[in-house]
């Protein structure tokens, strides 16, 4: 008789109920409930529940729609009101099939006070009223590059775009507010040059498109290899010189370093030593910079000046001598 009294009981719980009321016509039930009642019930932002509870096609939550937007649940992150700019991303993802999953928290105000965010399974949502052009996930290797620079705060600024493919390429990338020339991107698979040899993730900054910017135009793009497994450590800066670019940073490498750097931030794993070390590589590239005498347009060292922060701080005497350095990779 005890079996029989729990099976019963079993078949007749809902997924995320206990107690349940009827709403404006509609049956609303457990953890649903009691989220719903503690944001206010029908004076809450949601309204009143536009149907029943119902499950998820997968099985696994169940959920309410509101007129002013649901509240999900599933049994690993209990039951969260998805609403607005950020809940219609969601939906445009897939909901929770898609790769973000279910709402992992409630909606929360970014520390500006002005930005919204929201955290699912897979990634967080960000929104801004005027910076973040909509709303827009972060997720993976690239939410992880973007929060090690400290967010919204930091010096990516909010999204500002969704997660594009770059095929040439082969790896994902994403705009951001504080420089729309400035990206994060992820490789899974590495591209067998440098920093990326294996999956890794990064940054790069390219050339604007301002009369001020093409007018000292000495570097079109800098770009930030963190190979995955020695994240902490290691790292690759890649320039690509322009003509005028070459020419003046053997001239003045300086000049070429600092604008190779402007179009970056800083990498997080940079020591003063690894900064004197890049500096002597960028100057010994810029020195022996000179064209291929087999290749019309093409340069010797390739098109690229790639900067290793794993080599030694070498004397400037060593950094530049002709006879042992020209290709600059010692070590």
């Amino acid at each position: 008789m005890f079996a029989a009294v729990l099976l019963a009981l079993t078949v007749q719980a809902p997924g995320a109920a206990a107690d349940d009321a009827v709403v404006c016509g509609h049956r609303v039930q457990g953890a649903i409930l009691a989220k719903y009642q503690e944001m206010g019930g029908e004076s809450s932002p949601l309204g009143c529940p536009k149907t029943d509870e119902l499950t998820t096609p997968n099985g696994v939550g169940r959920y309410n729609t509101f007129v002013g937007g649901s509240i999900y649940w599933s049994p690993d992150t209990g039951a969260h009101p998805v609403w607005g700019a950020i809940g219609d991303k969601w939906g445009t993802l897939g909901w929770e099939a898609g790769y973000l999953g279910f709402p992992a928290g409630d909606e929360l105000a970014n520390p500006d006070g002005a930005g919204r965010r929201q955290q699912f399974q897979g990634g967080t949502v960000y929104w801004h009223p005027t910076l973040s052009n909509g709303a827009h996930a972060v997720s993976g290797n690239i939410g992880w590059v973007w929060g090690a620079y400290n967010w919204e705060s930091g010096a990516f600024g909010y999204p500002t775009s969704d997660v594009y493919w770059d095929k040439e390429n082969k790896e994902s990338y994403q705009k951001f507010t504080n420089n729309k020339n400035l990206r994060i991107f992820s490789n899974p698979n590495g591209n067998g040059v440098e920093g990326c040899e294996r999956a890794c993730a990064g940054y790069y900054g390219v050339v604007g498109d301002g009369p001020g910017d093409q007018a000292t135009d000495l570097i079109n793009e800098t770009r930030v290899e963190i190979p995955l497994q020695d994240w902490n450590t290691k790292f690759v800066i890649r320039a690509w010189p322009t003509l005028k670019g070459r020419a003046a940073s053997k001239a003045d490498y300086k000049a070429g370093w600092d604008q190779m750097m402007s179009r970056v931030p800083t990498p997080w794993a940079m020591t003063p030593t690894m900064q004197s070390s890049l500096y002597k590589q960028f100057a010994c590239h810029a020195v022996f910079s000179v064209p291929n005498p087999t290749k019309p347009g093409e340069w010797l060292g390739g098109p690229s000046w790639d900067l290793e922060s794993w080599r030694s701080d070498v004397p400037w005497t060593t950094a530049l001598n002709p006879l042992r350095n020209s290709k600059c990779n010692w070590d």
